[in-house]
C-alpha cells in the first residue's frame, strides 16, 4: 500500500455493503472499481480485498502503460500534480462514502459502541474537524450528549507517558463523582464540566463492562434533565 493510501485510509474500516452500492463489482477474490480521471487520459482501478488490503493502478490510456510517477516522494511537475490530485480526490470520495471511521480499537470501546447502538439506536457522531478522533453519543429525543468517546495522551489524565489512551466521558451525580475518582479507572472529566461529568479510561480498565454499561444508562437518564454545560 503506497503512502497516499495509508494516509487517506488511516483509522477507517471498509464497509463492503457500501462498496457494492457505490459500484464495486466482485472479481475473483476482491471488489473492483474502475473510473477514468484526468479528462479520460488515465484509467484508475481500485481493488479492495477481503482482508481490507487496498491496491490501486493508474493506467495511461494513450501510452497503454501503467503510470506511477506521481507516487514518487519527490515527484514534481504540473501534470504529475494533476494526476496526484485527481487520484486522491477519487479515493477520498470512496473513503467518505464506503468506509466507517475506526478510531476506537480497545475491546471496551467496541463493546460500548455496540451497546449504545443496540439499546438506544445511537451511533458515534464525529463533530469536530480539528479533533477528528473525538466523538459523542446523544439522545435523539432531547438532543443532549450522554457520552463522549475521546483519545488523548495519558499525561492529560495525570498519568505518566505520552502514549494515546481511549477514554469515555459520562454524566454522573456530583456526590458520586467526588467519591469514586481514583486515578486508575475514574478520573476528573477531561474536556468537560468536572462537576457533572467524569472520565473512565478504557485501556486496561479493571471495571467490568457491565459496570460501565450502568454508568452509560445513568448518564443517558441524566441527559434528559436540565442540561449541564458540555464544555468545562
Amino acid at each position: 500500500m503506497n503512502k497516499i493510501l495509508q494516509d487517506i485510509f488511516l483509522n477507517y474500516k471498509v464497509n463492503f455493503d457500501k462498496l457494492i452500492s457505490y459500484g464495486f463489482v466482485m472479481q475473483n477474490d476482491c471488489l473492483v472499481y474502475t473510473t477514468n480521471i484526468v479528462n479520460n487520459q488515465m484509467k484508475l482501478t481500485i481493488k479492495i480485498f477481503k482482508d481490507e488490503n487496498i491496491n490501486t493502478e493508474v493506467f495511461d490510456l494513450d501510452s497503454e502503460e501503467i503510470y506511477d510517477l506521481f507516487l514518487a516522494e519527490n515527484a514534481s511537475g504540473v501534470f504529475v500534480g494533476i494526476v496526484k490530485t485527481e487520484y486522491e480526490k477519487a479515493l477520498l470520495d470512496i473513503r467518505d462514502k464506503c468506509f466507517d471511521k475506526y478510531i476506537f480499537k480497545s475491546e471496551y470501546s467496541k463493546l460500548i459502541e455496540n451497546y449504545a447502538k443496540e439499546k438506544y439506536g445511537d451511533e458515534l457522531e464525529f463533530l469536530w474537524a480539528k479533533t477528528p478522533n473525538n466523538a459523542i453519543l446523544r439522545r435523539k429525543d432531547s438532543n443532549k450528549w450522554y457520552c463522549a468517546m475521546l483519545t488523548t495522551k495519558a499525561e492529560s489524565l495525570g498519568l505518566n507517558g505520552k502514549h494515546i489512551v481511549e477514554i469515555i466521558d459520562i454524566m454522573e451525580n456530583p456526590n458520586t463523582i467526588s467519591n469514586i475518582i481514583d486515578y486508575v479507572n475514574y478520573f476528573p472529566a477531561y474536556h468537560m464540566n468536572k462537576k457533572y461529568w467524569l472520565t473512565i479510561k478504557l485501556d486496561n480498565c479493571t471495571l467490568s463492562i457491565d459496570k460501565i454499561f450502568e454508568h452509560i444508562d445513568n448518564s443517558y437518564s441524566l441527559a434528559n434533565r436540565k442540561p449541564a454545560k458540555n464544555r468545562g
